[in-house]
């Protein structure tokens, strides 16, 4: 399972370029298609880049993580002024919970639960992702949409072939390389992270910025995208949906992101 210490202090500033409007226009059209929900489950939401849009947009939503420290950026970030304008003049509410994914739990049944940007790949074993689903067909009302995507095993080889991945900006850099094991479909992101702090560095070399280090390690598996499919099925859930690459055509061999949509049949 993921832990996020320091990394939760820069993580919106290195996730800039993640495409959080095309999971929310999935998200729309899915919901447009089937029903629009009124409650909404964001697992595993980080700091809330996909659940602060909702709630502006006038969804009662649930911020599901693990990591109090990303919770903890997530409510700063809800809490500011500028974030309580939106779509329409009452915006929703967002209320945020340090639970597991696996055990996850809510007094009432929700209309929709989402988990993007590869949550699910961060359960390393396989009884982890059939806990999530059970737990989530759960927690779901009848009619109820589980929407989720996952890296391919094909993304993770790739992710492996073009490491190191280097970014290196004034106050900001890191150096980010991969390990890759064929045999279980995993691989171990190894992330160390230069922070500039606002004391100055003085020595006889003359002045400059101090840099604080700190170091990271994640760790994701990808899984037979048919098992995946069998575990929403034997929960018993429809499998609405199996797509890639934010469109509605059937993934390939080149595919990096695989999409799930599925149903909690009616009563």
């Amino acid at each position: 399972m993921r832990t996020y210490r320091q990394f939760a202090a820069v993580y919106d500033r290195l996730m800039e370029e993640m495409p959080y409007s095309e999971w929310m226009s999935f998200a729309r059209r899915c919901w447009d298609k089937y029903g629009i929900p009124k409650t909404v489950v964001d697992l595993g939401c980080g700091t809330g880049n996909m659940a602060i849009p909702l709630a502006r947009s006038g969804f009662s939503v649930f911020g599901i993580d693990l990591s109090s420290e990303m919770l903890s950026v997530a409510r700063s970030k809800w809490d500011e002024p500028s974030s309580r304008g939106g779509y329409r003049e009452e915006p929703g509410t967002i209320r945020w919970l340090q639970q597991d994914m696996r055990d996850w739990d809510l007094p009432e049944p929700v209309d929709a639960v989402i988990s993007f940007c590869d949550c699910l790949n961060y359960l390393t074993e396989p009884q982890d992702v059939t806990a999530t689903i059970r737990q989530t067909y759960k927690g779901l009302a009848p009619g109820g949409l589980f929407l989720f995507d996952v890296h391919s095993p094909k993304q993770l080889v790739r992710y492996a072939d073009e490491q190191p991945f280097v970014y290196d900006e004034k106050d900001v850099a890191y150096l980010w390389t991969c390990d890759y094991d064929p045999q279980r479909m995993e691989i171990e992101h190894s992330l160390t992270f230069f922070i500039q702090e606002e004391a100055v560095l003085k020595s006889g070399f003359g002045g400059g910025p101090l840099y604080s280090r700190f170091e990271e390690s994640h760790v994701q598996r990808a899984y037979d995208p048919d098992w995946i499919a069998r575990q929403l099925t034997e929960t018993g859930f429809e499998l609405l949906h199996y797509v890639a690459d934010f469109t509605w055509d059937k993934p390939n061999a080149e595919s990096e992101r695989l999409f799930y949509v599925a149903r909690k049949p009616e009563k």
